[in-house]
């Protein structure tokens, strides 16, 4: 297994044997890439002028050097220089059959690769608070960290997903306050209910169950209420769980699991917040001003110092993001990644200054953020922006119940975190190649439709002979389908799961243009059998490539 494009791993080989002829002492890096214009070859190298200047040499006479002591090569069907001394290649058709064994022979395990073996990746995502449904931007967030840690799978790290909530605090208070209200009697628009209560629906039932003295389950605690009114810390306690089980709901519906949980107030019962301000009184890094405690963050590169403690005695938000980022480090994850929104783009220097004050051993940059937009839902052509369940906002299960959890996982992931997003409803339910999900499962479907009309297992295909694939459709096939694990690695690399959204509508768009133009079941048992072959490895990739993005590759449809 290999988290690199195969032909380019093996041109680099060849290359570097010639070098150790022509430039055996000179530094070079071998950067073999894919021309955009296809007329220039498969692939193309610009080693030639990279030793220009340190062997003081013509590039163009060096680039006839490389090729004269380049070995001779079944992958290989001619070579040229061109431009200033780049070096292109034309591969021969049995270089790409070689792709496609390859994606037979591995399977489920083609594209993943061991670039993270015996290493450790924390990826915290949603940590939404218990103070209501989980929105679309949590969904969003739920997609991502998904798929990030799927890929970072896939290229062999050890993956812990966490979730990280807020139990106490004033929006906890809200919500009590609310739900106390409620099971009062209370309702929005009474002129005693609260200004800053919440007003959605779920307020009601948690308020009716609350009265009911029912039991809930969350996580790995459950609570039972006292159904007494005045008693509001037994409101806040259960109204907590109830939310917490309601997300975790919508969190299964999503296909979404964590490995654990960790409440903001276990970071103050453990004594870590505490120990956290100490280390950072202790380091020098803090000082007494106006009856707060302050931290120097501005020696770290923030725009100011930030205040730790308040003059009423209590912490700024950032100060136990600090104390849990000194956990994460400590339970043994050298790689940490936070998926929040934009809104949280504030709390990033400042948590980073607080670790590094700390003087702990944690690296700089610790931990990785990955900060995302909000999106717009359109539906009917108009924008929705209230949901009668949340009381304010479209929530993830709204998004879900309209439409599918794989249209929501693709259209979710199908853009950039850090750009905006308009999700349409109607387009997400279209049966039709317009529909970006759609387009790639109905690819998928259309294999195995091929297949069943065969009639025979693909382990009959195992010793077929692939020389008839050499149309162009064919060609540009098993070119994208080389290109797999590269672009499962750089999507990992650069937690950007949307460049292989786009690699697989691509794919997609390759073997539907590649189906319209050449029948597959022709009678010449050859060319059947090879083209079968190439369907199979194209069916492997799309169900690979869509079980990292945690959505479905449907048989029929």
């Amino acid at each position: 297994m290999s988290d690199t494009h195969p032909l380019k791993d093996q041109i680099a080989l060849l290359i570097g044997i010639a070098l150790e002829t022509v430039a055996p002492d000179a530094p070079v890096s071998l950067e073999i890439e894919r021309p955009k214009n296809p007329d220039h070859g498969d692939f193309s190298s610009n080693a030639a002028m990279q030793l220009a200047r340190p062997l003081k040499r013509n590039p163009r006479e060096l680039a006839q050097l490389i090729l004269t002591e380049l070995p001779a090569s079944p992958l290989i069907a001619r070579t040229e220089i061109a431009g200033a001394g780049f070096i292109n290649f034309h591969l021969t058709p049995a270089a790409w059959h070689g792709i496609v064994r390859r994606v037979r022979t591995e399977g489920a395990q083609f594209g993943r690769g061991d670039a993270g073996k015996g290493r450790r990746v924390l990826v915290e995502f949603v940590s939404a608070n218990p103070t209501g449904p989980l929105h679309v931007g949590h969904g969003r967030q739920a997609a991502l960290g998904d798929a990030i840690c799927n890929l970072y799978a896939a290229q062999g790290w050890e993956v812990c997903r966490e979730f990280y909530y807020n139990d106490a605090g004033v929006q906890i208070a809200t919500l009590a306050n609310s739900v106390q209200a409620r099971a009062r009697g209370l309702k929005p628009g009474d002129a005693e209910w609260p200004e800053t209560a919440y007003n959605g629906d779920y307020i009601a039932d948690i308020a009716a169950d609350f009265l009911a003295k029912k039991t809930v389950k969350s996580d790995d605690r459950e609570y039972t209420a006292s159904g007494d009114v005045d008693d509001l810390d037994s409101i806040r306690q259960f109204a907590v769980a109830y939310l917490r089980r309601e997300q975790d709901l919508d969190l299964k519906a999503f296909v979404v699991q964590f490995d654990h949980y960790y409440l903001e107030s276990s970071l103050y019962t453990s004594g870590r917040v505490a120990a956290t301000v100490q280390k950072l009184i202790d380091a020098g890094k803090t000082y007494e001003q106006d009856g707060a405690l302050w931290l120097r963050t501005t020696d770290y590169g923030d725009d100011k110092d930030r205040v730790m403690k308040k003059s009423d005695g209590t912490y700024t938000y950032f100060v136990p993001d600090v104390a849990y980022h000194i956990a994460k480090w400590e339970r043994g994850y050298e790689r940490a990644i936070n998926i929040q929104g934009t809104d949280h783009h504030g709390t990033i220097a400042r948590v980073r200054a607080g670790l590094q004050a700390a003087n702990v051993g944690i690296p700089e940059g610790y931990p990785d953020y990955l900060l995302h937009t909000m999106i717009r839902v359109m539906r009917g052509g108009e924008e929705v922006k209230i949901s009668k369940r949340a009381g304010s906002y479209v929530t993830l299960r709204d998004l879900i119940d309209w439409t599918s959890k794989d249209a929501v996982r693709f259209f979710l992931l199908s853009r950039k975190a850090d750009t905006e997003y308009t999700f349409d409803v109607d387009l997400a339910v279209a049966k039709n190649t317009d529909n970006p999900v759609y387009y790639v499962q109905y690819a998928h479907a259309r294999i195995c439709r091929v297949f069943e009309e065969w009639g025979d297992t693909p382990a009959a295909l195992d010793a077929v002979d692939l020389a008839p694939l050499a149309a162009p459709h064919e060609l540009t096939l098993m070119q994208r389908l080389a290109e797999y694990p590269e672009v499962v690695a750089g999507a990992a690399r650069d937690l950007a799961p949307h460049l292989l959204v786009h690699y697989l509508q691509m794919l997609a768009g390759d073997f539907h243009a590649w189906y319209n133009a050449e029948k597959f079941l022709v009678e010449d048992t050859a060319t059947k059998l090879a083209r079968l072959a190439l369907a199979e490895a194209t069916r492997i990739t799309i169900v690979n490539g869509l079980a990292l993005l945690g959505v479905s590759a449907p048989e029929k449809m």
